[in-house]
């Protein structure tokens, strides 16, 4: 498995990716309806090939030349000392494999002028908060608009010290 920048090429298996992932992660925490709706509206190939252009992002896969296994996505914030780290999937099948903390640890380096990583996660998304707080995050606060300006749904803010 190796890491490397996402392509247009990237995005059906990045949406398929995402759109398993999170059933399998939340639909016992919002049920299924609720996680069709975020993903129809959240992970469409539009909202996907953007970030391939975004300036100060990064948005990367885990490849085995097969199979996309994970995806990240991070962007600096207003502080460019602050980098949000937007999104970090990894297939059910490929969980607990080091894929996650292959593609932390490239958004940490494709920052190295940020002093601070960010990121919100449901708080009832108990092996993602365990994840993060192996891998150095710290909880910071909350957000209530998790993933979306206006999305309503609450989350745990944490973060790391870079550098």
């Amino acid at each position: 498995m190796f890491v490397r920048t996402a392509s247009e090429r990237d995005l059906e298996a990045i949406k398929a990716l995402l759109t398993e992932t999170w059933h399998a992660t939340y639909d016992a925490i919002y049920g299924v309806e609720r996680v069709n709706e975020i993903t129809s509206q959240w992970h469409t190939p539009a909202s996907l090939k953007a970030r391939l252009t975004q300036p100060n992002s990064e948005f990367l896969v885990a490849d085995d030349g097969e199979t996309i296994a994970g995806v990240a996505f991070a962007a600096a914030t207003d502080d460019p000392k602050v980098v949000k780290l937007r999104q970090l999937y990894v297939l059910p099948a490929f969980q607990h494999k080091g894929i996650g903390s292959m593609l932390l640890e490239e958004i940490e380096d494709s920052f190295p002028e940020a002093h601070t990583l960010r990121l919100e996660v449901e708080g009832a998304n108990a092996p993602a908060i365990r994840f993060y707080t192996a891998n150095g995050f710290t909880e910071a606060g909350q957000s209530s608009d998790c993933g979306a300006a206006g999305s309503g749904i609450p989350a745990l803010v944490f973060e790391k010290r870079l550098g």
